[in-house]
């Protein structure tokens, strides 16, 4: 038997199965997000602010893109509450041991949903080397075979072809636009929903990951990677 997000005496889910974990794939990794991780986080912001931009939630009321310490305290004390809420899992997209990007499964809702949405950033510098689609394949496993989710939805900007191509290859299916949907770069955004659900990856995506890497080292069908 698979095991189960641990349920209170009312049925709720207090606290999140397998949570803080540290995920491990050749030199990718994940783990939780720290405060002392302020460093490393605001001088990557810094050096791919260009980058980031386009991509980024935006205040309606402050649309700015932030690098402060500010912000990012503010976001890793809310989702390490949510955490422990059991409502999301903020990990750290570590490359070689070293800060890559940002890895998060938020909006967690349990019920009879077992449902979550994901995002995630990279470093430009270490785009293409297929950090973010290995750190996504592993996440998207301990969701749904440690944590007990059914669901899991992308939702990404139409122009985002690199962000587009990481679920598109792992295997998540499109299921239409959502108009308008977030706050973007100033404005209000279209978004394209992509989503899997653990029916569409019975042994996990890891492995099928795997499979297409090996595959194009030896010569396989080619595919880009971010």
């Amino acid at each position: 038997m698979r095991p189960r997000a641990a349920r209170g005496d009312d049925g709720d889910v207090d606290r999140l199965r397998g949570w803080p974990a540290v995920l491990t794939e050749g030199p990718v990794g994940l783990r939780p997000l720290r405060l002392r991780d302020v460093r490393a986080w605001r001088e990557t912001r810094l050096r791919n602010a260009d980058w980031l931009r386009p991509w980024e939630p935006s205040n309606p009321e402050t649309p700015l893109f932030r690098t402060g310490l500010g912000p990012y305290i503010s976001m890793t004390s809310t989702l390490r509450r949510e955490a422990r809420q059991a409502l999301a899992m903020p990990w750290v997209v570590t490359y070689r041991g070293a800060f890559a990007g940002q890895l998060t499964i938020g909006a967690i809702v349990w019920g009879s949903a077992r449902s979550a949405q994901v995002g995630y950033w990279i470093d430009g510098a270490l785009a293409g080397r297929g950090i973010i689609p290995t750190a996504l394949a592993m996440a998207v496993d301990h969701c749904f075979f440690t944590s007990g989710l059914h669901r899991l939805e992308a939702n990404i900007r139409p122009e985002n072809q690199a962000s587009r191509r990481v679920v598109e290859k792992l295997g998540f299916r499109e299921e239409g636009i959502r108009r308008r949907q977030l706050h973007i770069d100033g404005a209000w955004r279209d978004h394209i929903c992509y989503a899997i659900t653990v029916e569409d990856a019975p042994r996990g995506l890891l492995v099928q990951w795997r499979r297409a890497r090996e595959s194009a080292a030896h010569g396989g069908p080619p595919h880009e990677e971010v």
